[in-house]
């Protein structure tokens, strides 16, 4: 099973998904005159916006929610994977994919606005949702709840327990405690917060993410304070390392480019189609203006979440990298920074893990006078633990909605008992899956759940490069309003319901809501 699982893995993730993605990205920054320059301003306007109603959250709690998913466990263990393959010049390519993959994420979530429903009182929408709409036809509800089903599997049973074990891992290496104990913990928080639904979620994910990423990106200043003379060094070496003009990296550019872009979008997820799940509950009066604030999400996860990672560890000097050839059971390191975590076998692990961040943090609070040990506890595996858990438990209540909603378009036409009987069952799965992560994750689980997200993402990006002209107008349709209104903040959508006829929120919904408001647009 496990082979046939890698074997499949290695074709999911192969070349042409990483580089489609990125050029993906390309293409649609140019059709859109790197709007991600234009409206910088305006992303960050609109993110604080306040619009909600009984049906929709806010674009913050939209964002945060998204951020929920998009923060875990990869901008801690991925960054420091990224830099063990791909040496400092990695770094440099997750900026780049970020930049570039702001464009993919406006589109998808723009699109997942643009097709949103309301279904029992709350607004659904997503990859299945705009794939049903957008393209019509029986192909397209198969290949809806193709996604849908892929989404399901993935977020409910397969992907939580990666989560949870990296929160086990951590909190038994920090403070002793068993993984049982984590796991119990873990799964009666997790239900009382899940059963309350989507709104309790985003306030959830409101009043954690924010909190925890500002607490990690100021640590990761303090320790840019205390190596402050080191920092244009260190700028120096990402960017000659990205280009292959550092001696010491030299001839893992192939590498290290792969490695950047496949990491930094594993992490910001731009394209794959988690974020547009959030993005579609979003309480908006245009869709551009959600789609606008999930690009800006790609950029705090990986541009400053990220980031803080790769300058805690690059500046503490505290990794490894390697060639990727073997020197007996050993891998052969050309970068050798000391720093390995033992495996529950004995076996010293030099690859990127946590450890490389504990052991930034301890040192750079210890000074010349720290001195490594896999087994010490101090401040890095306790702020470490900390972070792990809060990054990674929002993970997991963004992967439950994502579950919620793609069980919701399955469900669409059935009797709203059926559709809560069937969230429960996802719900409750969801739970088991995270107190058994906790307990213990195999190895077919993580490639499994690497498996059911690249699936997402190859189905996600098709439908993006088919659909993507509604989103395109959308954001011209935006602009043009702010320039007229004179802020976008007064931008009403009103599609043409020749061009867009499944639209069925905008064309019928919304106006309904504007004429009992008496708001004309």
């Amino acid at each position: 099973m496990e082979g046939i699982v890698s074997f499949l893995n290695e074709i999911v993730w192969s070349k042409p998904l990483v580089y489609g993605l990125l050029i993906t990205g390309i293409s649609f920054s140019l059709l859109m005159k790197f709007f991600q320059v234009r409206h910088l301003k305006e992303m960050i306007r609109l993110m604080f916006q306040g619009e909600k109603s009984p049906t929709g959250i806010s674009s913050f709690q939209a964002i945060a929610l998204s951020l929920a998913g998009r923060v875990g466990t990869g901008n801690i263990v991925g960054v420091s994977t990224a830099i063990y393959i791909g040496g400092p010049g990695a770094v440099f390519w997750m900026w780049m994919t970020a930049f570039l993959g702001a464009s993919s994420a406006f589109i998808e979530s723009t699109l997942a606005q643009i097709y949103k429903r309301e279904i029992n009182g709350e607004y659904r929408g997503g990859p299945a949702y705009y794939i049903e709409a957008g393209m019509k036809g029986g192909f397209a509800k198969g290949y809806a709840a193709l996604f849908a089903v892929l989404a399901i599997i993935s977020t409910a049973l397969l992907l939580p327990g990666i989560q949870s074990n990296a929160i086990a891992s951590s909190m038994k290496n920090a403070f002793g405690v068993e993984g049982w104990i984590i796991g119990v913990v873990l799964a009666i928080v997790l239900a009382l917060i899940i059963f309350g639904g989507v709104r309790w979620i985003a306030s959830v994910a409101t009043a954690v993410v924010p909190f925890m990423a500002i607490l990690y990106i100021l640590l990761a200043v303090v320790i840019i304070v205390i190596n402050f003379d080191k920092v244009p060094e260190l700028i120096a070496l990402i960017i000659k390392s990205a280009f292959n003009m550092e001696s010491a990296f030299g001839g893992i550019l192939g590498a290290m480019i792969e490695i950047g872009v496949k990491r930094g979008l594993y992490s910001n997820e731009a394209g794959q189609g988690t974020g547009p799940h959030p993005a579609a509950a979003a309480e908006v009066s245009h869709p551009a203006k959600q789609g606008l604030v999930q690009a800006f999400s790609v950029y705090v996860d990986t541009l400053f979440v990220c980031t803080a990672t790769a300058l805690i560890i690059l500046l503490s000097g505290t990794f490894n990298t390697t060639d990727g050839t073997m020197k007996g059971d050993m891998p052969n390191l050309i970068k050798d920074g000391g720093i390995y975590a033992v495996n529950a076998d004995g076996v010293k692990d030099y690859s990127g893990t946590a450890m490389y961040v504990q052991a930034g943090i301890d040192k750079a609070f210890h000074g010349s006078g720290y001195q490594f040990d896999p087994a010490y506890s101090g401040i890095g595996s306790y702020f470490i633990a900390i972070a792990l858990f809060f990054f990674a438990f929002t993970t997991i209540l963004a992967y439950a909605y994502i579950a919620e909603t793609n069980v919701s378009y399955l469900t669409k036409n059935s009797s709203v008992s059926l559709n809560k009987f069937l969230i429960n069952v996802a719900r409750l799965i969801i739970v088991g899956a995270t107190f058994y992560g906790a307990i213990k994750t195999a190895d077919v689980a993580w490639a499994m759940g690497d498996l059911g997200v690249g699936l997402m993402a190859w189905c996600n990006i098709i439908a993006i490069w088919i659909l993507h002209k509604p989103a395109l107008r959308a954001l011209k349709d935006f602009e043009r309003q702010k320039k007229e209104k004179g802020s976008g903040k007064y931008a009403i959508y009103q599609p043409d319901p020749n061009e867009l006829p499944n639209a069925k929120f905008w064309l019928e919904d919304y106006p309904k809501r504007l004429r009992e408001e008496n708001i004309e647009g």
